[in-house]
């Protein structure tokens, strides 16, 4: 996010982060990613420390409120710690506090986990990987779908939560939304596109019952494995921001990384899997919808101009041309 979140205590992350044994000389907010808040940070005796603060009232695939958004976090937060401590270690997994916590809350909207700062090239999203570089990933992701689930791990359905919610916008479409200062441009984008999110949600909605009479295998998967999410360092990539990661089809992560069968030869030959076609269309509309749904549900509420909602309305409307 653009700007730190203005209802968060100045003191709040500092005193958060002594919960997890750091003593900070200095915390800087860093302008990055969407959704979570994040701060460089230097110990007392100069070690370098990355804190990212969840907004529990955002975070849907944790849980639907603040209360289970914090548990749904500590759960994928153990699970990136637990498979890391398993010897996978392209895993950049949070610390635990002393009492053994990967998240604490920061009251009862937000909550804080710490990750060793890694050094490195980072990426963005949307940046297209090199052939190369695309196989050293599949290599990578080769290893966490083989590793064993810890009883920690979460289970991702094929539907996107609030789907049902966003079919009942699209029903009621002509209605003003009130939410805030970017609500009737919002409600107009979804509106001239209403005909091209209803085919998607039953060309997903088909594909999942597809996918379950398959009975497919679950494994670990991080979710959201693109470029911005992975760092190039002196030993290769690594991969962080896991507060997506749960049990599902391989083809979860498959989507995000690339989509041609060419590509999954070595993938295959690691893992025994032929990576699906169909799952893998179906979680690339998932990933749209999940969009949609996310950004449908902030323009609806009540929300002030500012550059994350302006930023927030510019991806609802390149996820919807997309769709169309």
């Amino acid at each position: 996010m653009r700007t730190p979140p203005d209802d968060l205590p100045t003191r709040a992350v500092p005193d958060g982060l002594r919960t997890f044994g750091i003593e900070p000389a200095e915390w800087d907010y860093l302008p990055v990613g969407f959704g979570d808040h994040h701060w460089s940070v230097r110990d007392a005796g100069g070690g370098g420390w990355f804190a990212s603060v969840a907004d529990l009232q955002h975070k849907p695939h944790c849980g639907a409120d603040p209360r289970s958004a914090l548990a749904g976090l500590r759960a994928a937060m153990d699970t990136a710690r637990e498979v890391r401590d398993a010897g996978a270690d392209f895993v950049v997994a949070p610390v635990r506090t002393q009492r053994g916590a990967t998240a604490v809350p920061l009251g009862e909207r937000y909550a804080l986990s710490v990750f060793p700062d890694v050094p490195g090239e980072t990426g963005e999203f949307g940046e297209r990987l090199t052939d190369e570089d695309l196989q050293r990933v599949l290599k990578l992701l080769a290893r966490l779908h083989t590793a064993a689930p810890p009883d920690s791990a979460p289970l991702s359905a094929l539907e996107p939560d609030g789907l049902d919610r966003l079919t009942a916008v699209l029903r009621e479409i002509g209605e003003p939304w009130q939410g805030g200062s970017y609500s009737d441009a919002a409600q107009q984008l979804v509106a001239e596109h209403a005909a091209a999110v209803g085919a998607a949600v039953r060309e997903l909605r088909s594909r999942a019952r597809e996918l379950r009479s398959g009975r497919p295998a679950a494994v670990v998967t991080h979710g959201e494995p693109h470029r911005g999410n992975l760092i190039r360092t002196a030993a290769g990539f690594v991969l962080v921001d896991w507060d997506t990661v749960a049990l599902a089809p391989p083809e979860r992560d498959l989507a995000v990384v690339g989509g041609d069968p060419e590509v999954f030869g070595t993938y295959a030959a690691t893992t025994g899997h032929t990576p699906d076609p169909g799952a893998i269309a179906l979680y690339r509309l998932r990933w749209s919808l999940t969009d949609v749904v996310e950004f449908v549900d902030l323009f609806r509420a009540p929300h002030a101009a500012t550059e994350d909602t302006a930023a927030a309305l510019d991806g609802l409307r390149s996820t919807l041309l997309d769709l169309a």
